[in-house]
């Protein structure tokens, strides 16, 4: 029998706030410097290697992608920051999206902020937090790539992304991931499913 998130198809691709879906039901957002396997993350909870578009060239993500899991609970994939190629007017514009989508959208139940595991805590990652922490949203940090790192150096990353939050007040749960190997997967649904109130029978 498939998991909720087995069944998860693409919904709209959102360039302004009037094309988002209607504002019901429950959301989980994902979050994430462009290179940080951000869509690799969301492929990989769905057990879908083409649900979300991933590319050799970080940034492709420009709108805000919903995917729908049941017609209530969607995952929503926000534009990556900091690699795009793109004009600073384009950039701003995409900023703007984010900053309405985050701040007005009621079904917003909570964030991941997938990083890259080998470079935790970019202005990015702590201004995330920091705006998690402002909302009071529940987070979970996702530190994938996590298999090309050492254990102590893993746990090095952790540490350090656990000490990001505690300073920003941001009460998050940070975890290990690999989009490639598998590892955090069932931790983080279960995260998921909290959130999006998923039960176990679903």
């Amino acid at each position: 029998m498939k998991s909720l998130y087995q069944k998860a198809r693409f919904l709209i691709a959102a360039a302004h706030p009037k094309q988002f879906p209607e504002d019901r039901g429950w959301e989980v957002a994902f979050a994430g410097r462009s290179n940080a396997g951000k869509s690799s993350v969301i492929n990989r909870l769905c057990q879908h290697k083409g649900l979300a578009r991933t590319s050799k060239t970080p940034g492709r993500t420009q709108q805000v992608i919903f995917f729908d899991l049941d017609g209530e609970r969607r995952l929503v994939d926000l534009p990556g920051y900091g690699y795009a190629k793109a004009p600073p007017g384009e950039k701003a514009a995409w900023a703007r999206v984010i900053e309405r989508y985050l701040n007005e959208r009621r079904a917003l139940q909570g964030i991941v902020l997938v990083v890259d595991a080998r470079h935790p805590g970019k202005p990015f990652d702590v201004q995330m937090l920091q705006w998690c922490a402002h909302s009071d949203l529940p987070t979970l940090v996702l530190l994938n790539k996590a298999d090309k790192l050492k254990r102590g150096a893993l746990v090095q990353a952790v540490r350090h992304m656990e000490g990001l939050a505690h300073e920003t007040g941001t009460a998050a749960r940070v975890l290990p991931f690999s989009a490639l190997r598998g590892e955090g997967t069932e931790a983080a649904r279960v995260w998921l499913d909290q959130r999006l109130e998923i039960a176990a029978e679903d």
